[in-house]
């Protein structure tokens, strides 16, 4: 706010001396008393409406995502007045380069952009209309002599089908006491299924590599076969291929404990359980990973010792991890492992990001991030 007062100490000299011997004594010392008052409440009331539009500024980058953080204020107020906006465009509009005034000239455009050379090529020949294919001058037939080509991307709709499987039964005439041999069924992915393989994967891929909810995909499949296939039914064929990548995040979990360094940390979230009837039962991923490694989670419903005891077994390298006691006397009888902290942990360093969020921090608060952000930890690793 721009708007201030000032005590009449603060005032022109002369008018001080007018007002002064102009006005009786006391009734002076009320009014210098009164803006001094003043002030003080305007000044209070200045710092209350700052922290109230930081705090509003963090409900907002909370609500539209980490992208919203290099947005103005003006721009978040205008993302409130904006129905549906996506963590998409928040991202989009947050890297736009702000425009400079005056605006330079236009910069010759590069042309037109070339489609991949190997994306597969479906020719479509246009003929010549009947009058086209007649000299206009003799009447004599045209002579073919090349094509006018443009490319233009294109897309095949996805086609559901039916896939029968027919297998060979054979029986020996002559030996019907040989009973009768059937060909082998190849494995599934879900035995029995009414879905093949490939809608299976179809499915898992949508929804962990396009982020496509499974109630969502219900709807499609629905829409596009006529069969309805509820959430659960696609929730267990998510369950089933987990099932079936566990070897490979075993294979995981035992090259990252073969080595000498492993950081630790875990995440809450949110699952539905018969535990807490009518809201979610806070659960936790446990993130076990090391520099340009792999990183395995660890799925558990509780924030226990058990869950890092269990996966660490008889580690004997060391564990970097933040400051929560679960972490302490990890290890089997006579582990020689050694737990190091990060310093600052996880939570000072997202108070203090949050600062950097809010309006102007100072150079020091900036300068003390950007060497947190240098120090090596599960955090600090994008």
């Amino acid at each position: 706010m721009s708007v201030s007062f000032t005590t009449l100490k603060a005032l022109d000299p002369a008018l001080v001396s007018q007002l002064k011997d102009t006005l009786p004594a006391s009734l002076f010392e009320q009014l210098n008393g009164s803006l001094s008052i003043d002030q003080d409440r305007l000044k209070f009331a200045e710092y209350k409406i700052r922290v109230l539009e930081e705090r509003l500024r963090l409900v907002r980058i909370e609500k539209y995502g980490p992208g919203s953080e290099r947005l103005s204020d003006a721009q978040l107020e205008l993302l409130e007045l904006e129905p549906g906006v996506s963590s998409a465009e928040v991202e989009a509009e947050s890297e736009r380069a702000q425009l400079k005034l005056p605006l330079k000239e236009a910069h010759k455009h590069p042309g037109r952009q070339e489609l991949p050379n190997d994306l597969p090529r479906t020719e479509q020949i246009i003929a010549c209309t009947p009058e086209q294919c007649v000299c206009g001058k003799c009447g004599k037939e045209t002579t073919l002599i090349g094509y006018e080509t443009a490319e233009q991307l294109d897309v095949e709709a996805a086609k559901y089908f039916v896939r029968v499987t027919k297998r060979e039964k054979r029986a020996c005439k002559a030996c019907e006491e040989q009973g009768v041999q059937c060909a082998p069924l190849p494995p599934r992915i879900i035995e029995k299924g009414l879905a093949s393989d490939r809608v299976v994967v179809d499915t898992v891929v949508s929804k962990y590599a396009d982020h496509l909810p499974l109630y969502r995909q219900s709807v499609i499949l629905e829409r596009e076969t006529g069969i309805e296939l509820s959430r659960a039914t696609l929730d267990g064929w998510v369950m089933r291929v987990g099932e079936l990548l566990r070897p490979i995040s075993g294979a995981m979990a035992q090259e990252l404990l073969a080595g000498d360094y492993i950081q630790a940390d875990e995440t809450p979230v949110d699952v539905q359980s018969e535990r807490t009837k009518g809201k979610n039962h806070q659960a936790y991923l446990w993130q076990y990973s090391r520099p340009s490694g792999a990183v395995v989670f660890d799925f558990r419903m509780g924030r226990e010792r058990e869950g890092p005891k269990r996966f660490l077994g008889n580690f004997e390298g060391i564990l970097q991890s933040d400051g929560y006691a679960a972490y302490d006397h990890v290890g089997g009888p006579g582990s020689c492992m050694r737990r190091v902290g990060r310093m600052p942990d996880a939570s000072s360093s997202r108070r203090w990001s949050s600062i950097l969020k809010t309006r102007q921090p100072s150079a020091l608060s900036r300068r003390w991030m950007s060497s947190l952000r240098s120090m090596p930890g599960p955090e600090n690793k994008d």
